[in-house]
């Protein structure tokens, strides 16, 4: 199974915590959306390419990267490139 298979596999069980929340609604200039959702629907577009580099998933798609950790499959944090 492939990252990206792998990730979605579990994709229920991607969160957040309330810190994640702040720093990914500021790097992503989201205002009051919710992050989670947001970020769900990045990694579960076709498009996103997802890859594993140490302990975190790395999802990649229309200028934003992702890092989700593999273990707990929490958002760590999201960027725009």
């Amino acid at each position: 199974m492939n990252a990206k298979d792998r990730l979605l596999s579990n994709i229920d069980k991607v969160h957040t915590t309330p810190m994640g929340v702040a720093r990914i609604s500021k790097n992503l200039l989201l205002g009051d959306a919710d992050v989670v959702d947001h970020c769900k629907k990045i990694i579960t577009n076709s498009e996103c390419k997802v890859s594993i580099r140490g302990k975190n998933y790395y999802c990649e798609y229309d200028g934003v990267r992702i890092t989700v950790n593999i273990h707990s499959y929490t958002i760590i944090t999201a960027h725009k490139k």
